[in-house]
């Protein structure tokens, strides 16, 4: 067990100022609480000082708490030397299904080179840089080159600030983790041996997890919001906005020239689908964008109520099929597995249950599903006519379009009856409506510059 030492409250007769209740998270000479995850580089208590040290040939390694912690004020001192990379965890996980248990979530960086940007939060596994110094001049001369350096971090529902020896360093505005471990990072160094027994050390780790507003601290920077806008690192990367998070643009009814009058509204930045009864495209009807796509990557967040139906469509005609029902498409399920009877239904066993390929093809039943009300992440990946779906960053299908294999399962299919289903050259994404309530955001593609083969 860690030592836990909690300053009680005093009242001083001259100040009567209350004394800050924190929670110590490192003993004086041992490593109780924590574990190793990752790599095989090494950490030792001395004196209340742990101490990391680099090991060749490893992945990045972390000193993790065995405590879990969501909203919390976590303080801590670090020393780095000055040719290392570091970073400190924070509302971290690792998980089996996940990479084989990789170490992914915020990091709050340390990072002593030129670039200086030490305090920046980083999505350590994931989605790689959220909030960045670049623009905070002040935070980057912050750093104290081979001493000792002071971090504060406030998380705080989907709030996350940063300081750096006092200076405000980041302010990031995102969801994606509610809760994790703190973990201390050893960065891999490869086969660099120049680095072979480099350290980083860490002291008077201390944090609260009550009463958190009373010592919150504002931050003057304005906030990175990262819902309904692209990442660093996407911008770098090619990806764009497919919906703005205000406005209909860019998309319009599958059977209408405009976006429907009703059945859709948008709220609290989200694209919502309303419940009409559970009847497909009944209401407002399914959504498509004005723009066609031949080879894209495309990631939705999706939030399904109970018993909800809906799905992703790609490869969309609206030409076909201009009378009742839905437009015709490849479709990424959207589905309540638990409540909905079609998770039991389809032409092929599974085939219609979430992130299948509809009617076709099961995802894999280990797939990671957040509970119904929560954010889930759909991730459609077409290149050269391999598709993958991926839910909640782990891929659970792929195959071929036009394969052999393919077109034996459309003839088995419901959609046996429409000619060339799923291989035409390019398409529209579809939203569908099912009748049910379904929320959609951060929705996003990234065309890449492939040569057909």
């Amino acid at each position: 067990m860690v030592t836990l030492l909690v300053t009680g409250t005093i009242y001083s007769c001259k100040d009567d100022k209350q004394e800050i209740p924190w929670i110590n998270l490192i003993s004086e000479n041992s490593l109780d609480g924590w574990n190793i995850k990752g790599g095989e580089a090494t950490y030792q208590n001395k004196n209340g000082i742990i101490i990391g040290t680099t090991a060749a040939n490893t992945p990045n390694t972390f000193l993790t708490t065995n405590e879990m912690y969501g909203d919390f004020i976590f303080e801590i001192d670090f020393k780095v030397d000055s040719t290392m990379n570091s970073g400190i965890q924070i509302r971290s996980n690792s998980l089996p299904y996940y990479q084989n248990g990789r170490v992914h979530g915020y990091q709050v960086e340390i990072d002593p080179s030129k670039r200086a940007w030490s305090g920046g939060i980083y999505d350590e596994g994931r989605r790689k840089w959220l909030n960045p110094l670049q623009d905070n001049p002040a935070a980057q001369n912050a750093f104290k080159q081979n001493e000792w350096n002071h971090y504060r971090v406030e998380a705080i529902g989907d709030t996350i600030k940063t300081w750096i020896n006092g200076v405000p360093a980041a302010y990031l505005i995102d969801d994606k983790t509610a809760s994790g471990f703190i973990g201390l990072q050893v960065h891999s160094i490869g086969k660099n041996k120049e680095k072979l027994g480099k350290q980083v050390m860490w002291k008077d780790a201390k944090i609260l997890t009550e009463n958190l507003t009373k010592y919150s601290k504002k931050s003057p920077l304005e906030p990175i919001v990262t819902k309904n806008n692209l990442t660093f690192n996407e911008k770098k990367s090619g990806w764009e906005m497919l919906w703005d998070g205000k406005t209909t643009k860019g998309w319009r009814g599958a059977k209408l020239d405009t976006f429907p009058e009703k059945g859709w509204i948008i709220e609290n930045d989200e694209l919502i689908v309303l419940a009409s009864g559970g009847a497909e495209s009944a209401a407002g009807g399914d959504i498509v964008t004005i723009n066609d796509y031949s080879d894209f990557e495309l990631q939705v967040d999706f939030k399904l109520t109970p018993g909800a139906n809906s799905g992703i469509k790609y490869y969309v005609d609206t030409e076909i099929n201009k009378g009742p029902g839905s437009s015709i498409g490849l479709e990424y399920q959207i589905l309540d597995d638990a409540l909905h009877p079609d998770a039991k239904l389809g032409s092929h066993e599974g085939s219609r249950t979430l992130a299948s390929l509809y009617d076709l093809i099961k995802a894999n039943p280990n797939k990671p599903i957040k509970p119904i009300g929560e954010w889930n992440t759909a991730h459609i990946k077409s290149i050269n006519n391999n598709v993958e779906h991926w839910l909640n960053g782990v891929k659970v299908l792929e195959y071929k379009r036009g394969s052999d294999d393919f077109l034996k399962l459309v003839s088995e299919s419901k959609y046996a009856k429409w000619p060339n289903f799923g291989v035409l050259d390019k398409g529209q994404i579809l939203l569908q409506d099912h009748g049910d309530k379904v929320s959609f955001r951060n929705i996003k593609i990234r065309v890449p510059n492939v040569k057909k083969k």
